[in-house]
């Protein structure tokens, strides 16, 4: 399995890639003439049948988080893009935007049109203007060429779409903090239940999946969810975009099925910056547990790097070679949970904020062993204890880091400083 599947990914060597143009030109906006002809309950089916799964790192079924809608409400129902990409190595959704913005709106436009819904939000993270506004530009194109707007294309369907720009907080990338963010109030995430589909976005039954899930959505429906469910593995199907940064020769975006391997990717990125050796990664961005190279072969599906002892998450994969400290760089995503936690609940917020002091601690060979095991119990408390996802995402990189490399940490204590020249690490600012 060598061969990239570029669906997604097809168009984004085009200079014009991302107008309206050149999206219809390599077949854009078909998808969405061949959805109105069908009835929308039979494309929720087709989702469902192509067996695509969240690809935002939950890996929920997609069709049946749209089955999940009760039939009737009172209010109205609404669909909410989560394009608020911010987990530390995680970045396929804003280059996609950049790339291929149209996809999504036409996934955007399928996917409201089967949950019968006729107000659809994108919602976006604050600080990358350039997104935002190339979401803009796509959206008014939308508008003009009637693909949005009353009586879209003569099927009698109404649907608009609102780019709304986020403050910039990681926890409102948690669907329902996203939902208090969107609504005008501060990103806290919610009690459930209610879930969102009963009960989300100004009360009414709302449907939230991630930017690639949704711009997935055209390319099933126009070449049908047998196509789609051909690829990848019994359970995960599909194709997805797996982000390879840190210390690869060529880092970027590779559009492959699910469960290709890292040695496959890696083979394909050119391997590991030269002279130098993969010491460890992480399989879906900072909040997953970390592997190393006894893990080259674990196919990258759900169920895989599951029984491996980590998570498929957002397929966001960090390199780093033996010029890397592991405990610095543990350090540093604690730092960013700890800045990052909304301080709603006591495990997530006080937790994370001892992970800071005291990894800095030892990683300044400060420490004691009997500190590890203090980590270890602060992780015990937080795990399953915190409100939302972020505070178990943020004891992955702790927990799964002493596992795999404690004798690094006691290294740090027996030399009194850290072993690590940090001028050799290109991810810490230096020289190649």
């Amino acid at each position: 399995m060598t061969t990239l599947t570029p669906v997604l990914t097809k168009n984004w060597d085009q200079a014009d890639s991302f107008t309206r143009g050149g999206y219809e030109r390599g077949g854009g906006y078909e998808a969405l003439r061949k959805a109105f002809r069908m009835n929308p309950d039979d494309i929720v089916q087709a989702v469902k049948d192509s067996g695509l799964r969240g690809r935002g790192g939950a890996g929920f079924p997609t069709g049946m988080k749209w089955g999940f809608l009760p039939p009737s409400s009172p209010n109205p129902r609404y669909l909410v893009v989560n394009a608020d990409e911010s987990e530390p190595g995680t970045c396929k959704d804003i280059p996609l935007m950049m790339a291929n913005p149209h996809v999504l709106i036409e996934g955007t436009i399928i996917s409201s049109y089967a949950i019968k819904s006729n107000l659809a939000f994108i919602y976006v993270r604050g600080e990358v203007l350039h997104v935002i506004r190339r979401l803009h530009q796509a959206v008014a194109e939308a508008y003009e060429a009637g693909y949005l707007g009353k009586d879209i294309l003569g099927s009698g369907y109404d649907l608009d779409i609102v780019v709304h720009s986020g403050a910039g907080a990681y926890i409102c990338g948690e669907e329902t903090a996203l939902l208090d963010s969107l609504e005008g109030f501060r990103g806290w995430p919610r009690l459930k239940p209610p879930f969102p589909a009963v009960a989300g976005l100004y009360g009414g039954p709302t449907v939230i999946n991630n930017v690639e899930s949704i711009a997935s959505v055209p390319s099933i429906v126009g070449n049908g969810p047998e196509w789609f469910a051909a690829m990848g593995t019994e359970k995960s199907q599909g194709f997805g975009i797996f982000s390879l940064s840190g210390h690869v020769t060529r880092p970027g975006q590779y559009e492959a099925p699910l469960g290709i391997t890292l040695r496959e990717l890696l083979d394909m990125a050119g391997g590991i910056r030269e002279g130098h050796r993969l010491k460890f990664w992480t399989p879906g961005g900072s909040s997953t547990p970390i592997f190393t190279d006894e893990h080259l072969d674990v196919p990258l599906d759900f169920e895989s790097v599951g029984a491996a002892g980590s998570m498929l998450g957002t397929r966001a994969l960090q390199i780093f070679d033996e010029t890397t400290c592991v405990v610095r760089a543990t350090l540093r995503w604690s730092e960013f949970y700890a800045h990052e936690s909304c301080g709603k609940c006591t495990p997530c917020r006080e937790g994370t904020y001892w992970y800071k002091h005291m990894l800095k601690r030892l990683e300044a060979g400060q420490g004691t062993e009997e500190d590890l095991e203090t980590l270890l119990d602060i992780s015990d408390n937080i795990l399953g204890r915190a409100f939302c996802a972020l505070g178990d995402g943020a004891t992955s990189p702790v927990v799964s880091s002493i596992k795999l490399f404690r004798d690094e940490y006691l290294q740090h204590f027996e030399q009194g400083a850290c072993p690590f020249d940090p001028a050799k690490s290109t991810l810490w600012g230096g020289a190649k």
